[in-house]
């Protein structure tokens, strides 16, 4: 994932401006360096709940970019995105993005991370797995029922 990351700073830091406080050029990239870095680490680690990982690094390093540059930045961003997404979707999931073996997100009582494996297609093993709520379920929570009356 490191690739992505580097990728788009690459492509973006040539067109980084100055900034008016007095912050200079290098510091800039910098922070884009470490916005695009962080955004990846989280699209890697998490990207069930990293709903637009596009959208919140664009507007993460935005200002460090003039105003004609704008979309030539959304471009970038959003091309390197889908394609560390496709990536992930088409990894084996017995291995994290690192290469080491996947763990339960949960934790013990003593507040020490849970050891075991999750189940294929999970994020939680067997003894953790009434903490992942399924998003089918969230779904008919939401969803009115038939047989409810509605008093008026």
């Amino acid at each position: 994932m490191y690739r992505f990351s580097r990728s788009i700073y690459r492509e973006l830091a040539p067109r980084v401006i100055e900034g008016e406080q007095g912050e200079t050029g290098c510091q800039r990239r910098q922070e884009v360096l470490e916005a695009c870095e962080q955004a990846v680490r989280r699209l890697s680690t998490d990207r069930r709940y990293f709903a637009r990982p596009a959208r919140s690094l664009f507007n993460e390093v935005r200002m460090h970019f003039a105003m004609r540059d704008q979309l030539k930045v959304w471009n970038v961003i959003e091309s390197n995105i889908t394609l560390a997404l496709e990536l992930l979707e088409h990894s084996p999931e017995v291995l994290e993005i690192d290469g080491g073996p996947r763990e339960c997100r949960a934790h013990t009582r003593k507040g020490t991370p849970c050891q075991r494996e999750p189940l294929p297609g999970r994020d939680y093993c067997p003894s953790h797995k009434h903490l992942e709520e399924t998003f089918e379920a969230a779904d008919l929570a939401l969803e009115p029922h038939d047989d409810e009356l509605v008093a008026v």
